[in-house]
């Protein structure tokens, strides 16, 4: 019997449930990852064939979950995360969230694990606060497009919570802001990989309506630092885990064009439904409670994640 403390990652196959998994291995953890791959991709864990200390499960987990065994710690990860993807499967989205963090949270319950579940800046919606407190309630639209990412995440906040009170679970919920680096998916569209893509293809970049809007990048391995301070911490609401630094998606489509070293035009596109006008998050709780700030400044963090992409591309074609 291992001596080590298991941790469960649900989207272990994904962008961030892979570099979470990373960080609990190297932490000592025995991992069991699971993911259906509907948006997940084993490319992103294959470096793991072989660890003695990792197992992965394929498993929809909308569906019950059962492991033989003790579990330390959940991490509910398991979740469409741009808006193509659920645009285009809004049912799998709302279902991973609702029915999703319910059957984890059960696990959580019977196996008297500490729950962490990756919930979003998104809770915020289009927000008339800014930069944005964890305090801040929101202004989400139900019934839009985006409503069925936005609400499932509001929702599994609150059935976490429930847990929290009603069963005394200890639970963790971490707002994730903007978060880039390797492993992103190339056509996922969100703002890094798309500018990123088609820099490094030759194609003009799509900036959606006058490119006004704003966005804060944080890299991916200082978010992973502030979700694992969190997981080993006492505290039961909400923290926001981001980068404050700020910047219009217009400015960042300027920087990607001199960080790749090539000379194309911006276009502009219609700007979709409750798109939002700004992203900041205020990281003063995350300061105090954890210790936790961002260190990876953004041209260093691009600049790693330029070349994942042109090394992508390269084993691509």
């Amino acid at each position: 019997m291992s001596a080590k403390k298991t941790a469960v990652v649900t989207g272990a196959a994904g962008f961030l449930g892979s570099h979470l998994t990373d960080r609990l291995l190297a932490e000592g953890y025995r991992v069991i990852g699971m993911d259906n791959l509907i948006t997940g991709n084993v490319r992103n864990i294959e470096h793991l064939a072989g660890n003695p200390d990792y197992d992965f499960i394929k498993h929809d987990v909308t569906k019950f979950i059962f492991l033989p065994g003790k579990v330390d710690l959940i991490f509910h990860f398991a979740s469409p995360a741009s808006p193509i993807d659920y645009l285009q499967i809004p049912i799998q989205t709302l279902k991973v969230s609702s029915l999703g963090t319910h059957n984890a949270l059960g696990l959580a319950k019977e196996k008297g694990a500490t729950f962490l579940i990756a919930s979003t800046s998104e809770c915020y919606g289009d927000p008339l606060e800014h930069p944005q407190k964890e305090t801040y309630w929101g202004n989400v639209n139900p019934i839009g497009p985006r409503g069925c990412y936005d609400e499932a995440k509001r929702f599994a906040e609150a059935m976490t919570m429930a847990y929290h009170r009603a069963h005394g679970v200890d639970t963790k919920i971490v707002r994730i802001f903007n978060t880039y680096g390797p492993r992103m998916r190339l056509e996922d569209g969100r703002v890094v990989p798309a500018f990123i893509g088609q820099a490094l293809q030759g194609r003009p970049l799509t900036v959606f309506g006058d490119g006004s809007q704003t966005r804060s990048f944080c890299y991916v391995s200082d978010l992973i630092d502030g979700i694992y301070r969190l997981s080993q911490s006492g505290y039961h609401e909400p923290v926001n885990i981001g980068n404050p630094r700020e910047m219009t998606v217009l400015e960042f489509a300027m920087a990607i064009l001199k960080h790749t070293g090539v000379d194309l035009p911006v276009i502009h596109k219609e700007l979709p439904t409750d798109d939002p006008k700004v992203r900041q998050p205020d990281i003063t709780l995350a300061r105090k409670l954890l210790g936790w700030e961002p260190k990876v400044d953004f041209e260093e963090g691009i600049t790693r994640t330029i070349a994942y992409f042109r090394e992508f591309l390269a084993i691509k074609s």
